[in-house]
């Protein structure tokens, strides 16, 4: 049976700009996510800094826009000096967050250049675990002081004349949860946040800076924590952080599908908090949402080579079924229809360890599954967000209740005046009619319809068979003034139309 449903485009009705920050990136020192990943020396595509262009290559077609570093829990217990300066000089630690063997031969310089290399925005944490506000200004000197001071002309010395020029900086990472090194309680991370922010704009007024919302909304103080720390630091910073899993369920796959549901109560959640506290101060600052860690992962499978202190161990290098990229195409909606709101997003992570790109040391780099959503997302959703409204048949989950099967969004670029529409079909067994209402734009040649679907909604990719899940040409039909898309079962699909 083939269900039906429509999406009304409103093209006056603008809900935000696109911001292109909603496609970050996150590299963390876990598993293979640096070392043969985004930095392998010996591999024969690496450059003469170590850095493999093929992986960069991938990161440019991906559509990354700014990437976090260095954790994630690793920065908990990091100490950023052992990653600049001559090799020769670097020490071997262990790091406890993994227990891996750390060998710091990438540090900041590397993953700074990486970036210029790749084309991204830096975006950097602090660790506010073992350490503070002093650390956290010399590291800022180091980074951003032109030069003539002691940090700075370290830099210098290390052969970095210019500064790095990061503007971003995150004030630790998920400091409310238990098995992060130094963990906190909203009133000691309030107050330490707080300070640290203050001093860092006494050097630099112009920092972005990112407090830690709570690690996850099922840990016991989410709400409390946003509600304390802002308390203390809502004058200081810009954002705050919020982070999210999804992992998928073979007895409740409805309700995995569904899982931008979730999402969506964690945005409206924390920026309802963030403004009631605004205007109990009266204030016309308004603070956002950096999610800055998000994705599918199976994290029931972490223990595999956990705990071995090894180096760089293969750490929930997660293969990615078609099912995962429809969460992640839905995901990035549903980050996309909160673009008044979401000032940065980052999906965790970037390569091997929960990401889109894998490689095999001294081997190729491939696309997984869900590379494809994020890079056609990245890509063609420009311009601004359209005020669209979805309306169709539901499906009951475990979860989340009652959820409408089709989701969609469109956006539109004035410039260029095409039109986007990105749409997700949630049922498991049945194709999905989409009629697409564009009577009110002038034009509406279509372009292009691509689908992400397979028969088998767990086919991946692989090292063997890299091209196994790949977008396809899609199905659609002109009825009058209306576009009828076919959607099949577990897909994601983007229509693309001129509109003169």
């Amino acid at each position: 049976m083939t269900l039906r449903a429509r999406l009304d485009i409103e093209p006056e009705a603008i809900v935000a700009p696109v911001n292109r920050l909603t496609f970050g990136s996150f590299i963390e020192h876990m598993g293979r996510g640096v070392y043969s990943g985004v930095f392998e020396p010996e591999h024969p595509a690496a450059d003469e800094h170590g850095l493999r262009l093929d992986v960069i290559e991938l990161v440019r077609e991906l559509g990354v826009t700014i990437v976090r570093y260095p954790g994630g829990n690793f920065v908990s217990a990091y100490r950023w000096e052992d990653g600049v300066g001559p090799l020769a000089d670097r020490p071997v630690r262990l790091d406890p967050a993994w227990k891996s063997i750390e060998p710091n031969s990438f540090g900041l310089g590397e993953f700074a250049l990486w970036s210029e290399k790749a084309g991204v925005e830096p975006m950097l944490a602090l660790n506010l675990g073992t350490r503070g506000i002093q650390e956290a200004l010399d590291l800022l000197e180091y980074s951003n002081h032109p030069g003539g001071t002691l940090g700075s002309d370290l830099r210098r010395e290390h052969g970095r004349d210019r500064p790095y020029g990061i503007r971003t900086w995150c004030l630790g990472n998920e400091m409310d949860g238990p098995w992060q090194m130094g963990h906190k309680t909203a009133e000691e991370y309030g107050r330490l946040a707080t300070e640290t922010a203050r001093a860092m704009r006494m050097v630099d007024p112009t920092l972005k800076l990112v407090l830690c919302g709570s690690s996850g909304r099922s840990m016991p103080g989410f709400g409390t924590w946003e509600r304390t720390v802002l308390e203390h630091a809502y004058e200081q910073v810009d954002l705050i952080s919020a982070h999210a899993y999804y992992e998928p369920s073979p007895l409740d796959p409805a309700s995995f599908l569904a899982s931008a549901t979730a999402m969506e109560a964690v945005i409206e959640e924390v920026t309802g908090i963030a403004d009631e506290i605004g205007r109990r101060r009266g204030t016309s600052k308004r603070i956002d949402l950096s999610f800055d860690e998000w994705n599918v992962w199976y994290q029931s499978r972490l223990q595999d080579g956990h705990g071995e202190w090894r180096h760089a161990p293969r750490l929930s290098e997660d293969d990615y079924t078609v099912a995962d990229a429809v969460v992640v195409g839905s995901l990035l909606l549903t980050l996309l229809r909160h673009n008044d709101r979401v000032g940065i997003a980052c999906q965790a992570q970037l390569v091997n360890t929960i990401a889109p790109i894998r490689t095999e040391p001294g081997g190729p780099a491939w696309r997984q599954a869900i590379f494809h959503p994020f890079a056609l997302t990245a890509r063609y959703a420009v311009g601004s967000v359209l005020g669209a409204s979805p309306s169709g048949p539901t499906v009951e989950t475990a979860r989340y209740g009652e959820v409408p099967i089709v989701d969609a969004l469109a956006t539109h670029d004035n410039e260029t005046g095409s039109l986007t529409v990105l749409a997700v079909n949630r049922s498991i067994a049945e194709p999905v009619e989409l009629t697409v209402d564009v009577s009110t734009l002038s034009g509406g040649e279509v372009v292009e319809m691509v689908v992400l679907s397979e028969e088998d909604p767990g086919a991946v990719n692989t090292l063997r068979h890299p091209d196994r899940v790949l977008p396809r040409p899609g199905q659609w039909r002109v009825a009058g003034k209306d576009i009828v898309l076919l959607l099949p079962p577990v897909s994601w699909s983007m229509l693309r139309i001129s509109t003169g």
